[in-house]
């Protein structure tokens, strides 16, 4: 007599029974990422992860690093400096037709020709001095709010101040002040710390 019969004493054979009702389903072989199930669409993407594992990407420091601050500082000197030295070619100015009466030179006219070149170069400095402190008391004023460009800048403002320091170590001794502010504004500036604070997200 088969299982097949309706009057067979074994009855038919049982049914298994669809996956998902009351049994478990089996996973998918080691290696195959799981499927998401059928009338539904595939898993969301899971949102990049911080390495520090909470998820947000990262804020950067919330206030200026002390090594930063120290580098604000250096170019405060710097352009204290400058202003200094703006002044003094000022005063240079002020006594300068003085000072060649006295040296006798008002009554040679080639002599006096030498003296009006050296009173040109005098202001030519003395511009430059001041332009130079105007510039680096714009950039002073950027540390707070400002970008990688500001950073960027104060590298470039201390490599110049190393040279225009140069040229007053012959006058007042205040270039070698300057060099010295310079190197440590340029090694500041560039300092890892002081990269994510200029690079830090604004909102």
């Amino acid at each position: 007599m088969s299982f097949g019969e309706p009057n067979s004493p074994y009855g038919p054979p049982p049914q298994q029974p669809a996956p998902g009702y009351g049994y478990p389903q089996q996973g998918p072989p080691p290696g195959v990422p799981p499927q998401a199930p059928q009338g539904y669409g595939a898993y969301p993407a899971a949102p990049p992860m911080h390495p520090s594992g909470y998820g947000y990407p990262p804020a950067g420091p919330a206030q200026m690093p002390g090594i930063t601050r120290a580098a604000q500082i250096m170019l405060g000197v710097i352009v204290l400096a400058h202003a200094v030295i703006a002044g003094l070619y000022a005063y240079t100015l002020t006594v300068w037709d003085e000072t060649m009466a006295e040296a006798g030179i008002t009554g040679d006219s080639q002599a006096q020709e030498f003296a009006d070149l050296g009173k040109g170069i005098v202001v030519f400095f003395l511009g430059l001095a001041a332009v130079f402190a105007l510039l680096g008391l714009a950039l002073l004023f950027q540390y707070a709010k400002g970008g990688n460009g500001v950073r960027v800048c104060s590298i470039v403002y201390g490599s110049f101040a190393i040279i225009t320091g140069i040229f007053m170590i012959a006058a007042w001794g205040i270039g070698l002040l300057i060099i010295a502010v310079a190197i440590l504004l340029i090694v500041f500036a560039a300092k890892r710390a002081s990269a994510e604070w200029f690079k830090r997200p604004r909102y």
